[in-house]
């Protein structure tokens, strides 16, 4: 993924796919037959759910930031093996010595897909509309400094200047955000309509980039097409124009069990293998021509979490129940104590894990903090914490009761499809059933698991996945009380409770030192008071694989994302 996909909901596989060959009408269209591929270089892969919007700015979901990531580009990037910023649309910058201003100088020779000039003022715009209040988006929480926008004024055509309210150490990484098209765009932005634009339903070639690849062809629930870019700017070491691939194509499919048939059919390219299938892939590697590589620790984080938003469980001045469950310490402690992590490893991951303390994965080692206590599986600890909070079996069901006689019972859910998130799920069910509670499972596409989280809020406790990244401030849009991912509680106008008040105050000391140890200390306290109050539950850490076949060169993969994938092609 590129960086600017790091804090969406990690719902996407970049697993198998489909090839594709020319219709009558020249268009692209799958076959199942790799053996019939005859334009070598063309990249398959696939998804697990159909992308919900074309629309990079308001993006939520991984589909849909997957299916337009090569597609636009952003002032800078993240260099997968050094984890520093490299230059992008931007060729180079100036940093005032206080930290307070930045110049961008852009480079001249970029254009749009339809052939306008890129230059400041799109740049400009689409900071604006990251900060319009009409349009809903993870980015403005990130770019938001105390409170304030940051200042992105055009100093000529190809300079762009940033004012902060103070020094702002993750900038290089937060600004790399898509850049979009103010000529396409901007009537849009000033009706108010700008959310609404580039849907699913917008016709391919309505959707203007600047990225290696143009949107070809969508058809749901099939595939996403992508064609070469012919007048990217970008060249090879020995001046050679990129990208080297002629298309890449997303093959929607239902589940990962698809994803990997596909893979052995020779029909996708790449795959993310499940730990289940790791041993079996090493064992058939040179049988079918495949590499399988071991890249790493997840740099994300999957957790359970408990609605505790009032917009859902306060109606009509009153107050459902799990509300009071969802917010008690006690209940939540014991459901810590419940979540057999050495199962869910040994089982579900083969092995290929370790257990999850923090929402920062070890891989990130400059800022996870490695002293962090973990609640150890401990079912009769967990019967004690219910009992001191008052859950007991009052009538002899075996079910418990609240203090006030309700049974505690509520709706356990995760996106379909994931077959290893659906296999933890039937773990915690298994137990907390044990522990006298009713749990209903119910797993969900995708897109109607988003939909719960960012727009109804009609869910109970859910196993989720997010992204990771090399920048903590990444993750501002989950962990501020403001963020519209604050899953537990969104949106908050103020803080609900004194400790997200105390994690706001620590992003924000995270964010304006520049030296190192003070940055740690803060990100270290915002670990601490994660762990102590637990409105997410953390569970495991996969270790991650790639298995790709051997006729893709320049395929270099780590767990911070591909090292210029640009240079992606095949042997002949």
């Amino acid at each position: 993924m590129s960086r600017w996909r790091a804090a969406v909901l990690a719902g996407c596989l970049a697993a198998a796919g489909c090839r594709s060959e020319p219709s009558p009408s020249g268009a692209p269209t799958p076959s199942a037959a790799a053996a019939a591929r005859r334009h070598p270089q063309q990249l398959f892969t696939a998804a697990l759910a159909d992308p919900k919007t074309f629309n990079p700015i308001i993006a939520v979901d991984a589909n849909s930031a997957a299916a337009v990531a090569d597609v636009f580009e952003s002032l800078v990037r993240l260099n997968p093996r050094t984890t520093e910023m490299e230059p992008s649309l931007a060729e180079r910058w100036e940093i005032k010595p206080d930290g307070t201003e930045v110049t961008f100088f852009l480079r001249k020779e970029v254009r749009w897909h339809d052939g306008q000039p890129l230059t400041a003022a799109d740049v400009v715009f689409t900071f604006d509309a990251i900060y319009d209040e009409r349009v809903p988006n993870s980015l403005q929480n990130i770019l938001t400094i105390d409170g304030r926008r940051i200042a992105v004024d055009a100093v000529d055509d190809y300079t762009v200047r940033m004012r902060l309210p103070h020094a702002f150490a993750p900038l290089l990484n937060v600004i790399a955000a898509p850049i979009v098209p103010k000529h396409i765009l901007g009537s849009a932005l000033e009706a108010g309509e700008f959310a609404r634009q580039w849907g699913i339903a917008a016709p391919p070639a309505t959707i203007v980039g600047s990225g290696p690849y143009k949107l070809d062809k969508y058809v749901p629930a099939q595939y996403v097409h992508l064609v070469r870019n012919p007048d990217y700017w970008r060249r090879d070491d020995l001046g050679r124009p990129l990208p080297y691939l002629n298309e890449q194509t997303i093959r929607i499919v239902p589940n990962q069990d698809t994803a990997y048939l596909k893979f052995l059919a020779g029909e996708t390219d790449i795959h993310t293998p499940r730990p289940e299938e790791v041993p079996d892939l090493q064992a058939q590697a040179g049988a079918r021509d495949i590499a399988v590589r071991e890249i790493g620790l997840d740099t994300g984080m999957l957790f359970v979490t408990f609605n505790r938003n009032p917009a859902h469980y306060v109606q009509n001045g009153k107050t459902d129940p799990r509300l009071a469950w969802f917010t008690d310490l006690d209940f939540l402690r014991a459901l810590a104590h419940s979540v057999d992590k050495a199962a869910m490893i040994n089982t579900v991951m083969h092995g290929y894990g370790q257990p999850a303390v923090s929402y920062l994965s070890p891989a990130n080692a400059q800022f996870h903090d490695p002293n962090l206590q973990d609640y150890p599986y401990d079912l009769d600890r967990a019967r004690q914490l219910l009992a001191d909070g008052g859950y007991v079996d009052r009538d002899g069901d075996g079910v418990l009761e609240d203090r006030t006689g309700t049974p505690i019972e509520f709706t356990l859910y995760t996106n379909a499809g994931n077959q290893l998130r659906e296999k933890m799920c039937a773990i915690l069910k298994q137990d907390w059933e044990s522990l006298g509670m009713k749990v209903n499972f119910k797993a969900l596409d995708f897109g109607l698991l988003v939909e719960k989280l960012d727009a109804t809020f009609d869910w109970d406790a859910m196993v989720m996945g997010f992204t990771g990244s090399i920048e903590p401030h990444n993750s501002a849009n989950l962990l501020r009380s403001s963020g519209n991912l604050h899953l537990w509680h969104p949106n908050q106008k103020t803080p609900a409770t004194e400790w997200e008040a105390e994690i706001d105050r620590q992003l924000e000391a995270g964010a304006r030192s520049t030296d190192l140890n003070e940055r740690r200390a803060a990100y270290w306290r915002v670990q601490e008071i994660l762990n102590q109050q637990l409105p997410m539950i953390q569970t495991v850490h996969a270790l991650r694989f790639t298995a790709s076949t051997n006729a893709l060169q320049s395929y270099d993969p780590t767990v911070w994302g591909v090292y210029r994938p640009e240079l992606l092609h095949f042997s002949e």
